[in-house]
């Protein structure tokens, strides 16, 4: 009887969550990253840090929405705190700079009590990043308690050790070619009605989404490469993006990655497009036997030539195959990674890069 009631349940309670988890308004998420962005540039250390960044010898990792839980049924993080941590010590040991982008704790459907208690170990590997000053956490809607509690302060302090800022973006300030460059930084749910501190959403998610998630042993959160073309949010993140010169925005939020501007499934499509043109017949068979493996638009996709490459998502890190995604900025490329498990192993992965400088070039 258990197993009926999963099953008739399961696609219901998933329309639910997606119905409930996103409604991005343009004008308010405009508003919202144009007004923080300002505030960065112009008041750095209120909302934000302006950080001056030596493109050839930085490092930084950036990692968002881990949504951290208590270790029962509807803890997302539960199979990728593994690779997880694997991954922190990794970029501990070769010295980045680690940027929390937001929602690294779930704090809609648990106590922050439950969450300290359960995840000892994510936040011990964290706080080596701390204790060398080489530690920015920006908060995100589910951890929005961090921003807007008293006690939050005490409570980072108590778990890192020390007093820890928590910010709602920052900006990472550089040249090229005698250019400036600046890297936007923040969670994304700005502007997203369902998203920025709406009271409904908090209650759904804790009295509805989270026991029936828990019963039905759900997680929502599908593979890094899907077939996906870019969400309504992305797509506005990007549109918001692509009007503002000399800048590259990095979100995360929608657990969908985004690099150069496309997914994964866009960026095949371009690359179609363009060994149709380059009459690369081989290169045309191998790229549409990757299409035809995704389940795609019946109707013809947009044409992505003109994209302009200067949004990127760094995905999650709670798929329900325990994979994680990230963006690295280090040695003059920005580069999007996954961390995966190879025979129970944690394993590094390049799934795209370009450097800096091509970006500087392409963006003009």
């Amino acid at each position: 009887m258990a197993s009926l009631i999963k099953k008739i349940l399961y696609r219901p309670v998933l329309w639910a969550a997606e119905k409930f988890s996103s409604k991005p308004d343009k004008e308010r998420i405009f508003t919202a990253l144009s007004d923080l962005y300002r505030s960065i540039n112009e008041k750095p250390g209120k909302k934000g840090l302006m950080i001056s960044m030596n493109v050839q010898t930085d490092k930084f990792i950036i990692f968002s929405d881990q949504h951290k839980g208590a270790k029962n049924g509807c803890d997302d993080f539960a199979l990728a705190e593994h690779n997880y941590c694997a991954a922190l010590d990794y970029y501990a040991d070769n010295n980045y700079t680690y940027i929390n982008l937001g929602d690294g704790e779930e704090l809609w459907e648990n106590t922050l009590a439950a969450v300290k208690k359960n995840n000892t170990r994510s936040f011990d590997i964290e706080k080596k990043f701390a204790q060398q000053n080489r530690f920015i956490k920006i908060f995100g809607n589910h951890d929005l308690y961090w921003a807007n509690d008293p006690f939050a302060p005490l409570q980072l302090e108590m778990i890192y050790k020390q007093k820890i800022a928590i910010y709602e973006g920052a900006v990472l300030s550089a040249e090229i070619n005698n250019q400036p460059l600046q890297i936007f930084l923040t969670h994304g749910h700005q502007g997203d009605k369902q998203s920025d501190g709406n009271w409904f959403s908090k209650w759904f998610v804790a009295n509805v989404w989270a026991p029936l998630q828990s019963y039905l042993e759900i997680n929502p959160n599908t593979p890094a490469f899907d077939e996906e073309l870019k969400t309504a949010h992305n797509s506005l993140m990007y549109e918001w993006s692509n009007a503002q010169p000399n800048m590259l925005l990095i979100t995360g939020h929608t657990h969908q990655p985004v690099f150069t501007s496309l997914t994964h499934i866009e960026r095949l499509y371009k690359k179609l497009s363009k060994a149709k043109t380059d009459n690369l017949l081989d290169i045309i068979k191998e790229l549409e036997q990757q299409i035809s493996k995704r389940k795609v638009l019946n109707n013809t996709p947009p044409d992505f030539s003109k994209v302009k490459p200067g949004y990127f998502n760094s995905g999650c890190c709670c798929y329900n195959d325990g994979d994680i995604t990230g963006i690295e900025i280090v040695d003059g490329y920005i580069r999007l990674i996954k961390w995966q498990y190879q025979n129970q192993i944690p394993v590094r992965e390049l799934l795209e890069e370009t450097t800096l400088e091509n970006l500087m070039d392409q963006m003009v």
